[in-house]
């Protein structure tokens, strides 16, 4: 058979395509031969003859459509409300504001979620953050050049500068340097 070559780099439901396909053209005695070839069951290669005849259609999937890993928000609940308060002593910005930002690290963050058995890695508590709309800030300059004796105020008065723009509908855009 022709795709004996790539047949280990393919997909489960690839491999039992092709194989039903080859299947329903040998005609009668199909399926065994198929499966002596390339060791797929006769269920799996009668599995896909029903898919291909039916029609079955998932555009760029490998899965049907539901199957997969839930988010982490729907395994765990209560993982939002955990991670908001254990970054709640370090926001700073108005609740309501269009800029909220944590001093606290990703890492840090993550060690603390997982101590309380809210398994997480510290790249999804940085996806999470940025969903809720949350700007990570450092509360150190890591280049040469001393810190402002209030940095704090300095995002505060961002945060205002935002708000009286965002209320006149003039766009507004942030720009970290170094």
């Amino acid at each position: 058979m022709k795709f004996r070559a790539v047949w280990p780099l393919l997909d489960e439901r690839t491999r039992r395509l092709m194989a039903a396909s080859e299947a329903k053209v040998l005609g009668h005695g199909g399926v065994s031969l198929v499966r002596r070839a390339c060791g797929l069951s006769r269920k799996a290669i009668r599995k896909g003859i029903r898919e291909i005849e039916a029609g079955v259609r998932w555009e760029g999937r490998i899965r049907r459509p539901g199957a997969g890993r839930k988010p982490i928000t729907v395994s765990d609940p209560q993982l939002l409300d955990r991670l908001e308060a254990t970054i709640e002593e370090q926001t700073r910005g108005d609740p309501e504001s269009p800029l909220r930002w944590t001093c606290k690290s990703t890492r840090a963050i993550a060690q603390i979620l997982i101590q309380g058995k809210h398994p997480v890695s510290h790249t999804k508590v940085a996806q999470i953050l940025h969903d809720l709309d949350y700007s990570l800030q450092g509360n150190r300059k890591t280049e040469e050049g001393g810190d402002h004796p209030d940095r704090d105020a300095q995002f505060r008065h961002i945060n205002t500068a935002v708000k009286r723009y965002l209320a006149c509908r003039w766009p507004v855009i942030s720009v970290d340097t170094n």
